[in-house]
């Protein structure tokens, strides 16, 4: 006696959960990261040997742009707020004089003394805007500060 078949059943896997589980993680990473803020001017860095790596935290960034004009930055919004005015919180750099810049430093190393100074300047900024910032820091007993350079790959 012949037994009827009966016709195979195809298994059907519903993707609904997969695509919602996607799509939050996706919107999860979307909203967590951190973009690099606009720059204030646009720097071209010089070459180096130095494979340094700068810090990550507790940044306080002295840019000197092609123009010789001086800018200060500091990583922490509350911090540029507390410093510059709550106008600039978030700024990522506010243009300052060479009269300025050491109480500037004085009173942003006062209320954070943990940051380091970077001194990141263009390399066709002229030598004596850079002399006078490092000068300036030399005053205000900041004797340790790391200059920002491209890498150069042989």
């Amino acid at each position: 006696m012949p037994k009827i078949k009966k016709a195979r059943v195809s298994v059907k896997i519903d993707m609904t959960p997969m695509v919602d589980v996607a799509f939050l993680l996706l919107t999860f990473f979307m909203l967590t990261t951190q973009f690099r803020p606009p720059e204030e001017v646009q720097i071209v860095l010089p070459a180096s040997h130095s494979a340094f790596k700068l810090p990550e935290s507790n940044v306080m960034l002295v840019t000197l742009s092609k123009d010789n004009r001086i800018f200060l930055g500091l990583d922490s919004p509350l911090l540029m707020g507390k410093i510059f005015g709550e106008e600039n919180r978030l700024r990522s750099a506010v243009e300052v004089t060479t009269k300025e810049l050491p109480d500037l430093l004085i009173r942003a190393r006062i209320a954070n003394p943990k940051l380091r100074t970077v001194v990141k300047g263009d390399k066709e900024a002229e030598y004596g805007i850079t002399e006078d910032v490092m000068n300036i820091l030399q005053k205000t007993n900041i004797t340790r500060f790391n200059l920002v350079t491209e890498l150069k790959k042989d």
